[in-house]
C-alpha cells in the first residue's frame, strides 16, 4: 500500500465526520506534517502520513518537536488500521 492510498482514506474518513483534512504545505518549512486534521467542535490534528512501516525522517522529526514546544501533537500514521484508530479515538473526545 502506498502512502497516498492512506491519505486519501484519511480524507475520507475526516469527510465523513463532517471534518476537514488540508493538505499542509509551508514554503520554506520543509519537513512539515502532511495534513492538518480540523474536526467539529474545535478539535485540530497534525498528521504525518507514511507508508507501511516508514518512519519519519530526521527533518520530520525535527518539525514535530517545533509544533510539539508549542502544544501540538504530530500523529503518525503508516495504515488504514492507523487511520480507523485516530477515527475511533475521537468517539472518546
Amino acid at each position: 500500500m502506498r502512502e497516498r492510498d492512506i491519505e486519501n482514506y484519511l480524507r475520507q474518513q475526516v469527510k465523513n465526520l463532517k471534518g476537514i483534512a488540508y493538505k499542509f504545505e509551508s514554503p520554506g518549512n520543509a519537513g512539515v506534517p502532511d495534513r492538518i486534521v480540523l474536526l467539529p467542535g474545535g478539535r485540530m490534528q497534525f498528521i504525518e502520513l507514511k507508508a507501511p512501516g516508514k518512519k519519519p525522517t530526521p527533518l520530520q522529526l525535527s518539525q514535530h518537536r517545533k509544533i510539539n514546544k508549542v502544544g501540538f501533537s504530530v500523529l503518525v500514521i503508516d495504515s488504514k488500521e492507523g487511520v480507523d484508530e485516530f477515527i475511533t479515538s475521537l468517539a472518546g473526545e
